[in-house]
C-alpha cells in the first residue's frame, strides 16, 4: 500500500493550490480517503474526506467552503483543491484512509488502516 502526495508549494494568502494523492495497493472504490494536515507544533487535523465511490464528502469547519476534495479518473487519484488560502493553512498535507482521528499529536503516529504514510507535501502560505 502506498500514498504519494504532491502539489505543495509556497503561496501567498488568497491564492489557490491543488494537491494530488495517488494511492496504490488496494481497491480505490472500497476505501474512503482523507486529507490530513500537520501544522508545525500543532495536532494532526483531518480536513477533508471522500467515500470510495466519490459520492460523499466531508470537511472540517476550518476549511469548509474553501477546500474541495474529489476523485479523479482513475479513482486512485484524489485531489484537494484549496482556495483562498490563509496563513493558518500552512502545514504538511498527507492523504490516507479516512478514519476517526480524535486528538493525535503526529499524523504519522496514527494508523487509519494500512500502517503506512506517504512523505506528505508541504504547503506554506505567507506574504
Amino acid at each position: 500500500v502506498q500514498f504519494v502526495e504532491s502539489g505543495g508549494d509556497l503561496v501567498q494568502p488568497g491564492d489557490s493550490l491543488q494537491l494530488t494523492c495517488k494511492t496504490s495497493g488496494f481497491g480505490p472504490d472500497s476505501v474512503a480517503i482523507g486529507w490530513y494536515r500537520q501544522p508545525s507544533g500543532k495536532e494532526c487535523e483531518l480536513v477533508a474526506a471522500i467515500t470510495g465511490d466519490g459520492r460523499l464528502t466531508k470537511y472540517s469547519d476550518s476549511v469548509k467552503g474553501r477546500f474541495f476534495i474529489s476523485r479523479g479518473n482513475p479513482k486512485n487519484i484524489v485531489t484537494l483543491e484549496m482556495n483562498n488560502l490563509k496563513a493558518e493553512d500552512t502545514a504538511v498535507y498527507y492523504c490516507n484512509a479516512e478514519a476517526p482521528l480524535g486528538h493525535v499529536s503526529q499524523c504519522t503516529n496514527f494508523d487509519p488502516a494500512f500502517g503506512t504514510w506517504g512523505q506528505g507535501t508541504p504547503v506554506t502560505v505567507s506574504s
